[in-house]
């Protein structure tokens, strides 16, 4: 015995004893061993052959692992396997790109219906798609053997029709369709079965499967009580569970979309047969009696048993024709739901593997007509076994001439000739004499005992009696009972049958028969069985043939069905007729692998050692004699394979290396050559130095020693000249002074003597009496002056009409003001009526405005310094030619004053007029006739008509003011004419008004410090009261600075009384204070004395706002006049022809800017003051929310800071219309918000926690403060000067606490600053004015803005700044320090630095503690190291990457991201010109265009037209007009180029545009064609706009192709001064990167972009209640700060998980879509809006373990574990329900155990649902409390930690639960409980919670899922337990379950 032969081989090519007895035995020690696959074609990949023994038994051969083992290995490498052929099938066919097929062959019962679910089984798994179409595959297996496969003696599933499964597989490998063809189903089993055998499984199955109730309706009982399941005598089958297989059937049926309705008319056909077969038929019986003797006969003439045994043959034909046809409805319908058409595309080539599952040989005790057909395939089969292996194999070796001993082997041709392919053949003669209506079974054997009974293939029957004939297969005789065998043939129906059929009500039974209904009643003759046959098998011999072909050889090792049984004759003999021994032999001295020469040479060219290796110039020069075809042996064909390999590695390891090289090469060449100029330069810079450290030292030591001596000697000669030319020039001027000081001297002294002379001699002759006398006298002539002086005065005003005291004169002169209080007149400005009380406003106080602070104060006049400056004098030092300083008349001819602008003289002269006529001392020019008596108030009067004359006018002409305003004259000019006209001025109205006119122009601005002290001085001499009122205003002017307006009617008033004016304030909390103000007043002031008034101590941020009819501004709270914001409304007034004495302004105080430091706790008044504004803000729509949620949380938070926890519903009505806006009530009802913000309010913390009013003020404060931090900004108008390029060089600065802002005209950021990112700030006058300008120094380069308020931008950024740093913890290094000494700190240059502010150091000795955040370590640090950071938050990477960049290096990044954001030279814009030529279609010809215009230039397609095109603009879609136009059309509409009446949403025209092309890409590049044509010559902005968003949402959908890609891209950057371009060009590059959307824009995004926002944000909810808005692209997962974030995802509306690789929109889309569809169905009425949320949830539980992330446990951990302990997913004792129940009741009223009532009522939010009847209420609630005392001490979150740890003990703890239905196990209830943990899937009770399966993730075979199902199958592939669910959460089970195998994988 051979050693080979001992243990035997896995090839029986290797085999030493190469006989019949040597493969036996190798068969027996494999069987044995267990080994049951044994290969006979050695390590090929063609024409490969596996002989597998049915081993009786399950082996652990048809695992998971042995899948993956198996996959993508060479044939040969492992054992031989089933799974190799399906591995090699599958490699050769993605390989070769040809179709394959195995032949799976083999006896009844030696398991070819096995090898077949094993080959679909591997193949699903190689696809690796999990999809559903490869489960619905795998599942029609259990369908086909449910109604084709039956127990027959030799085998207990044997396949009684054969099937050929064509699997289609797409370009990739993924399993995309099949289709199965099935033959010959024995339908005579239906009627009759031999002993021992069974009818087909589906009825045994349904009568023992099928529940009770649906067997009562159908009438159906046991197997045994029905003749047609009962005629073999056996109704059960040892190892088949008829019960589980119809829970199997039952589950295939809905994978492959069987309705419930199919299903049960199903049932009700096999029901009906069941019925029938047991209807018998009797005859007549008749009694005759005859000679007293009883005699019974049966009378029946022939006819009549004729016509019994037709009736008994038509039934049973009725029922064969009724299975056979339903049997097709089957199969048809499983190929609906598997096969998918091809497309048309006619470049699309399907790739397939083909299974053959046919019959086996049979040879039965009694064998027919089937046995005959079945037999006839498999010598087909063996015919092409024996022709491919034998016949080609040795036909080839012999056109190659190679030299070959020819095999003998046996061939069946004549076989197969004898039976169908000569004429006259065995089933042509069946078939004609079936076509005979006479025609008998007798006839037929005697034609074919005529015919071929001398030959040796057909052997005739003994005796002319004798019905059986014999055939000569290659398996050996088979004797047939020709009985029957006619009427089998024919396999036709009667017509009455058929009307039968038409007549019944069944559809299912109509559907069945649809070929025979639909024949309209025409005769024709059906085609033969056999003749249908035949054309099947044909048709599949040819699709064999076009593939290649893979064997599969089943032996059946006994016939007993028993394992470990091994009959040795019964296996040669299939051996025998296999072939087998003649195939080893062909294959062992063949050489079965063949190629071209050209194929051969392609493939092993890379062995040849030659250099030059061309295929085609080799091919030429090869010799004439050499083969065309290179045949190999299978080991040279292994040993070339691992040749080429070898040297592939080799070539590829030398490419590699020279490419390697190559790259350093030039790397270090480029280096070397860098090398050698920094070392040419180094060296000639050390030259150069030492050349000037040598010799040119030494030259200019010399020269420098020579200069020196010359400049000494030069020096000394200077020197000496320079003091001989001094003292000279000294001397002389001594001389000079000496001689001029003795002449003043004597003058003087003389001078002083002669009066010392003079006054001796007076004083000599005066006494003390005469001096005294003297004195009275001066002062009597005084007197008398005086007297004369009044009597004169006195006598000018009796001339006058009637004599008016001076108050009465200023009462007449300002008659016509009203008496009222600033700020009250007229109603409200819009947004603030509800502030007005009647009633309730304060009395105004007097208050001296001179005690509050001024900015610039300046002390009273001291009166004995001003007795030098008086009027006179002034006049006499400075007024112009004869100009005197008294009282005048006449017009002057100069002003007084000197001025050089002619303008100013001109002004000057009007200003005089002007005063003239206020005076009184010029009349008024004469009124027209009629208009004079208008308006007086009487004519007794003088004056009334000059006043009532002005009444009508401006303000500010009555007081002469518009000109000094808006001309340029001189302060100083108008004082001195006013002043000259009061001095020695006798007319009392005329110096009265004079005095009136000087205290107004002293309220609107100062004199010059040249005039200032001449007008105190002249002030002091002023009437009674009007001096120190003028005196004050005057000092009040020069503190606060000049008025930007003319005086108000307010201020006439003032000036009236000479009283402080009397303006209203109104502050947010509806209190209006009256506060006494001036001309001068200040918003400062204004504030001081508001925030005095109402004990407000954080003043700062708080402004003073004016307000009129629609406008509102701020004044600030600094240097603004107040009265200038009076004088402004009276003008808006006046200007919408209102008067300007009753303008409806008002003045409010309010919140403006906040700190970024501030704190709600410091100030309870101002926290007030804010709260009250932010809910007025909501109410009138000031502040707007982006959810309803957060607004109906501000108003539950001012219920509940109105009411308490009072709840009723009049104080939620008022909540509501104090919070809620009028459109958003509009927009939902009022009862909705009542019903929102009165749960709110209930469910609200602070209710439970008794939180104080003020912290939940101040909660709302600081929430408005987070969220609308450009509401609470300063802004300021300002225009850059120089610095970064910016999109606009005007624009607004707005300054709030987050940082620094510059918004466009429409708000839209153009530049954001981070205070971190701001070094510092000053101001510039550079030729403006003082503060004009202001210089802002920034990381991203320094800013030169010229702002109108540049001196208030400076102040407040440099009070922030300032502020921040105090306040700051966060430094960076400014240099690099290392330090030994632990006590001092380490740091690296950039690093930051966390100080540490304690006592221990202080900044004022230049040292502060500090921690190295990179180290950890704390020390001092010295402050002059580093730099403070203005932040109270730790700075983020990029300002820390900017702080440590050189100021070079920041400006070349930003230059850098400037060009990348649009910041370039403009350039032309680009079309798609060029682009057309090539690509475009030709201009259409319009005939009657060109008549019409002649002289027309041609259609220019890449231009904008406002009509649609007729055909596509691309070449490649022509044809396609109507589909191109349902594009334009949408396109033109929403960029508004085409009108429509019907109006359409901006989604529905987006998913016109964008829907076709997301499905078919060839559409693509037309839409982006269209839409940059209609921007192309645009110069509608609206449209350009629309089609610049179109633009935007297409880039972000699909890239263009690559020709269009570049064009698209010049198109976007030459235009990249457009806001949208540098967003399209990002969206582009990355739609390149990634894989196109696949659904279009969703409404999120479609808002986003209308509203210019490239920014999209969605709401994203946290299982706590919490929300956050991101913007999404592709679905992803984001997390504050937890540990861990591999284990989250997302999740929309019902729960559904969304998978990482989708694209977020497309996921809500799809979604949206189906919800949208579904409702509208549903309803019956148009689209819905549909809302959604986004949950943000954990999906792994994976090592959770509580406590070890507090965040992850308080946010995600407690949230999605409640709720499955609430539903009673758990099991759990009471005792843990009572303590859990406390610490639930903990959690949500933490230590309030006032609580306790509320225990019943919220008994279920504490103990699990389905225990609540386990104790009564009142046990619940003691032991609740009992167990809540003894946890004292816990806080909330203590206890939901505590709720996990207690949880976490559980083994269904992180389960992921599901709510199935299951139809896989009938032991099982229909609904269960799936848990999916780390443990693996479990199977739970619903109600017992019993665990009734648990399957590892190691054992799961495969899964896959549909629409609402799901499959997993657990352990073997062959006899694994299968689970079918079905649930609503499909793709969620599936998505969790993928990713905990994902991660059960990875760990192990």
């Amino acid at each position: 015995m051979h050693p080979t032969s001992v243990n035997g081989v896995d090839d029986m090519i290797r085999l030493g004893d190469l006989n019949e007895a040597g493969l036996l035995r190798n068969l027996l020690v494999r069987h044995k061993d267990g080994i049951i696959y044994v290969r006979s074609c050695g390590d090929t990949y063609t024409g490969s052959i596996l002989v597998a023994v049915n081993p009786y038994q399950l082996l652990p051969l048809y695992t998971t692992e042995q899948v993956h083992l198996y996959t993508d290995r060479r044939l040969g490498e492992l054992p031989p396997h089933v799974f190799a052929i399906a591995d090699s099938c599958f490699f050769n066919m993605r390989r070769n790109k040809k179709d394959q097929c195995c032949v799976i062959s083999g006896e009844s019962g030696a398991g070819k219906t096995e090898s077949t679910k094993l080959m679909l089984q591997f193949l699903a798994a190689v696809s690796g798609q999990h999809s559903w179409i490869e489960q619905q595959i795998l599942e029609a297996n259990p369908i086909l053997e449910a109604f084709g496969n039956a127990k027959t003696i030799r085998n207990d599933n044997s396949s009684r029709f054969g099937k050929y499964i064509d699997i289609n597989f797409t370009k990739g490998g993924a399993i995309e369709g099949a289709k199965i063809e099935h033959y010959l189903l024995e339908k005579s089993r239906v009627c009759r079965q031999a002993p021992e055998e069974r009818n087909y499984h589906i009825f045994y199955c349904m009568l023992m499967g099928m529940p009770a109730e649906q067997k009562k309706i159908l009438s159906l009982g046991n197997a045994s009580e029905y003749n047609y399941l009962t005629m073999g005598n056996c109704t059960s089958c040892d190892g088949r569970d008829d019960i589980k297989e119809y829970a199997h059937f039952r589950s295939a049926m809905k994978i492959l979309m069987f309705s419930e309705n199919d299903s049960w008319e199903i049932n009700k056909l096999l029901a009906a047969m069941l019925h029938l077969g047991n209807v018998h038929f009797e005859g007549q019986r008749f009694i005759c009696l005859k000679d007293t003797i009883r005699e019974e006969r049966f009378i029946c003439l022939n006819d009549s048993m004729i016509m019994f045994a037709s009736i008994m043959l038509s039934c049973s034909v009725f029922h064969q024709a009724i299975y056979g046809r339903l049997f097709v409805w089957v199969v048809g319908k499983i190929n609906k739901a598997v096969f998918k058409p091809p497309p048309e595309d006619t470049k699309y080539v399907r790739q397939s593997i083909g299974l053959l599952d046919i019959f086996g040989f049979e040879n039965f005790n009694k064998n027919s007509f089937e046995q005959l057909c079945i037999n006839f395939a498999n010598e087909q089969l063996q015919q092409f076994f024996v022709k491919h292996v034998f016949k080609l194999e040795q036909d080839e070796y012999a056109r190659e001439n190679i030299v070959w001993k020819h095999i003998e082997y046996n061939d069946n041709q004549r076989t197969l000739d004898v039976l169908a392919n000569k004429s006259l053949n065995i089933l042509a003669l069946i078939d004609e004499e079936s076509n005979f209506p006479k025609g008998t079974d007798t006839t037929m054997i005697n034609k074919m005992n005529q015919v071929h009974g001398k030959g040796d293939v057909y052997v005739p029957p003994k005796n002319n009696h004798d019905t059986q004939f014999g055939i000569q297969h290659f398996a050996g005789v088979v004797h047939y009972d020709s009985k029957g065998f006619l009427e089998k043939n024919r396999d036709a129906l009667s017509t009455d049958l058929i009307q039968l059929v038409e007549k019944s009500s069944n559809k299912m039974l109509k559907q069945a028969f649809q070929n025979e209904l639909s024949s309209n009643g025409e005769i024709k003759r059906a085609p033969t069985l056999s003749g249908q046959f035949r054309q099947s098998l044909d048709a599949l011999m040819k699709t064999l043939t076009a593939c290649q072909p893979y064997f599969i050889r089943c032996i059946k090792p006994n016939d007993f069905k028993k394992p470990m049984l091994f009959d040795r004759d019964l296996c040669m003999r299939q051996l025998r007729y296999s072939g087998m021994m003649e195939t080893i032999r062909i294959r062992k001295a063949g050489y079965p692998i063949r190629y071209t020469f050209d194929e051969f040479l392609e493939r092993y060219r890379v062995l040849l050692k030659s250099s030059l290796c061309d295929p085609k110039v080799v091919r030429r020069n090869v010799a004439v004699d050499i083969v065309v075809v290179v045949i190999v042996v299978d080991f040279h064909d292994t040993m070339l394979e691992l040749e080429r390999m070898k040297e592939l590695n080799e070539k590829a390891l030398l490419i590699q290396r020279v490419l390697r090289g190559y790259k350093y090469r030039r790397q270090f060449l480029r280096q070397r050559s860098s090398a050698l100029v920094i070392q040419k330069n180094w060296r000639g810079y050390k030259g150069r130095k030492l050349y000037r450290l040598g010799f040119a030292r030494l030259q200019a030591k010399v020269r420098a020693r020579q200069l020196q001596h010359h400049y000494q000697q030069k020096r000394v000669a200077a020197v000496r000249l320079q003091a001989q030319t001094r003292g000279y020039l000294a001397r002389k001027e001594w001389q000079r002074k000496r001689r001029a000081v003795i002449l003043l001297q004597t003058n003087t002294r003389g001078m002083l003597a002669r009066k010392q002379v003079k006054k001796m001699k007076r004083d000599m002759f005066l006494s003390a009496k005469e001096r005294r006398e003297e004195e009275l006298a001066a002062l009597e002539r005084q007197r008398r002056l005086n007297q004369v002086l009044q009597q004169k005065k006195e006598k000018e005003a009796s001339t006058q009409s009637e004599s008016i005291t001076a108050q009465e004169m200023v009462d007449d002169i300002f008659g016509f003001l009203p008496n009222m209080v600033g700020g009250q007149e007229g109603q409200a400005p819009a947004g603030f009526k509800d502030l007005e009380k009647q009633g309730e406003r304060t009395r105004p106080e007097e208050v001296d405005l001179d005690d509050l602070p001024m900015v610039e104060d300046i002390p009273e006049e001291d009166y004995d310094d001003l007795d030098e400056y008086s009027f006179s004098k002034f006049a006499s030092m400075y007024f112009q030619g004869a100009a005197t300083p008294t009282h005048v008349r006449q017009r002057l001819r100069q002003p007084l004053l000197y001025h050089e602008d002619e303008g100013d003289v001109v002004a000057s002269m009007t200003v005089w007029w002007i005063i003239l006529r206020f005076m009184g001392d010029l009349p008024e020019p004469k009124l027209v006739q009629g208009q004079g008596a208008r308006g007086l108030r009487g004519s007794n009067n003088s004056l009334d008509p000059d006043l009532a004359l002005r009444q009508d006018r401006r303000l500010s002409h009555m007081v002469g003011l518009d000109q000094v305003r808006t001309t340029g004259v001189s302060p100083n000019e108008i004082y001195c004419q006013i002043c000259k006209q009061l001095q020695e001025n006798g007319n009392r109205s005329s110096f009265y008004r004079g005095w009136i006119l000087l205290s107004i122009c002293l309220g609107i601005f100062p004199p010059t410090e040249r005039f200032i002290k001449f007008l105190q001085s002249f002030i002091r001499f002023g009437p009674m009261g009007y001096a120190p009122y003028c005196a004050k205003r005057l000092r009040r002017t020069v503190a606060n600075g000049v008025r930007g307006e003319p005086p108000s009617w307010l201020e006439l008033e003032a000036t009236k009384s000479k009283k402080p004016i009397a303006v209203s304030v109104t502050l947010m909390d509806s209190r209006t204070i009256s506060l006494p103000v001036d001309s001068s007043s200040t918003s400062k002031e204004i504030c001081q004395l508001l925030s005095e008034k109402v004990s407000l101590k954080d003043t700062f941020g708080f402004s003073l706002y004016v307000a009129i009819y629609e406008k509102v501004w701020s004044l600030g709270s600094g240097r603004e006049h107040v009265m200038d914001a009076i004088s402004q409304c009276e003008q808006e007034v006046k200007r919408k022809g209102g008067q300007e004495q009753h303008a409806p302004w008002r003045l409010y105080y309010r919140k403006e800017i906040f700190t970024p430091w501030h704190d709600c706790k410091e100030d309870s008044v101002s926290t007030d003051l804010i709260y009250r504004q932010i809910i007025r803000g909501l109410r009138f729509g000031e502040y707007k929310c982006d959810k309803d949620d957060d607004i109906v949380q501000l108003s539950a938070k001012h219920f509940y800071v109105q009411y308490g926890s009072d709840c009723s519903l009049d104080n939620a009505k008022t909540v509501v219309q104090d919070c809620i806006n009028s459109s958003l009530l509009e927009a939902k009802t009022q009862d909705k918000w009542l019903q929102m913000v009165s749960t709110a309010h209930a469910q609200g913390p602070y209710i439970n926690s008794r939180q104080k009013a003020a912290g939940v003020k101040a909660e709302v404060v600081d929430y408005a403060r987070q969220k609308w931090p450009l509401f609470f900004s300063r802004f300021f108008e300002a225009a850059k000067l120089s610095g970064p390029a910016l999109p606009k060089n005007k624009f607004i600065v707005a300054i709030n606490w987050t940082g620094i802002t510059f918004l466009d005209e429409k708000e839209r950021r153009l530049l954001q600053l981070s205070y971190p990112e701001v070094t510092g700030v000053n101001t510039m006058r550079e030729g403006k004015k003082f503060g004009q300008s202001v210089s802002l120094l920034t990381l991203k380069g320094d800013f030169s803005l010229n702002a109108v308020m540049a001196g208030n931008i400076a102040e407040l950024v440099h009070m922030f700044l300032g502020g921040l740093r105090e306040r700051s913890q966060y430094a960076v290094a400014l240099q690099e320090v290392n330090q030994d000494d632990p006590t001092f700190l380490s740091f690296k240059k950039g690093e930051l630095i966390v100080l540490i502010k304690d006592d221990e150091l202080t900044v004022g000795r230049g040292w502060i503690k500090g921690k190295n955040e990179r180290t950890g370590k704390t020390g001092a640090v010295p402050t002059d190291a580093v730099l403070v950071l203005p932040t109270l938050t730790k700075p983020t990477n990029e300002v820390m990457s900017l702080l440590n960049l050189s100021p070079d290096q920041r400006k070349s990044i930003m230059a850098a991201n400037q060009k990348e954001t649009g910041t370039v030279e403009r350039v032309a814009p680009v079309s798609l010109k060029e682009f057309s030529y090539e690509y475009f279609r030709q201009p259409i010809k319009d005939v009657n265009r060109q008549v019409i215009s002649k002289n027309v230039a041609p259609e220019r397609l890449w231009v904008k037209s406002r009509e649609p095109i007729k055909q596509p603009l691309l070449k490649k879609l022509a044809g396609n007009s109507e589909l191109i136009l349902d594009l334009c059309v949408p396109i033109l509409k929403y960029m508004g180029d085409y009108p429509t009446k019907q109006i359409q949403t901006p989604l529905e025209l987006t998913d016109q545009i964008f829907g076709p092309a997301t499905k078919d890409e060839a559409l693509r590049d037309e839409i982006y064609c269209q839409i940059m044509k209609q921007m192309t010559s645009n110069n509608n902005r609206f449209s350009l706009e629309q089609g610049w968003q179109l633009l935007w949402l297409c880039c972000g959908l699909f890239p263009p192709s690559q020709s269009l890609l570049k064009h698209t891209q010049r198109f976007l950057e030459s235009r990249r001064r457009e806001p949208l371009a540098p967003d399209c060009l990002q969206r582009l590059q990355g739609s390149l990167r990634i894989e196109p959307r696949k659904l279009p824009p969703h409404q999120v995004e479609i808002d986003a972009i209308q509203q210019n926002s490239t920014q999209i944000f969605h709401k994203v909810h946290f299982p706590n209640d919490m929300e956050e808005v991101k913007s999404p692209a592709r679905s992803f997962c984001f997390l504050k700060s937890l540990v861990c974030v591999t284990s989250f995802c997302l999740y929309v509306v019902q729960v559904l998980s969304l998978n990482d690789s989708d694209y977020f929109f497309d996921s809500l889309r799809q979604i949206t879509d189906w919800s949208k569809k579904a409702k509208s169905v549903k309803e019956g009425g148009g689209p819905m809006n549909m809302s959604y949320l986004v949950f943000f949830m954990r999906k792994l539980w994976f090592n959770v373990s509580p406590g070890r992330d507090l965040e992850a446990d308080l946010i995600f951990h407690y949230p999605q574990e409640l709720p499955k302990y609430l539903r009673g997913y758990h099991r759990c004792t009471k005792e843990d329900m009572v303590n859990i129940g406390a610490l639930l009741f903990r959690v949500k009223f933490n230590n309030d155990k006032s609580q306790f009532v509320l225990i019943p009522k919220m008994l279920k939010d504490l103990v699990p649902n389905d225990m609540l009847k386990a104790m009564s209420t009142t046990d619940w609630q003691k032991n609740i409390v009992a167990a809540y005392n003894k946890q004292a001490s816990m806080t909330s979150e203590e206890a939901s930690l505590a709720f996990l740890k207690v949880v976490c003990r559980w083994p269904t703890f992180g389960c992921a639960f599901f709510e199935v239905k299951q139809t896989s196990d009938p032991n099982f209830p229909d609904i269960v409980r799936i848990a999916i943990s780390k443990q693996g899937v479990s199977i739970i009770h619903p109600k017992t919670k019993d665990v009734l399966a648990t399957h590892p993730f190691n054992r799961i075979a495969n899964w896959c899922s549909g629409s609402t199902y799901f499959h997993i199958t657990v352990g073997n592939l062959v006899k694994g337990n299968k689970i079918l669910c079905e649930t609503s959460l499909v793709k969620t089970f599936i998505t969790v379950l993928f990713v905990c195998l994902f991660v059960f994988i990875f760990y192990c």
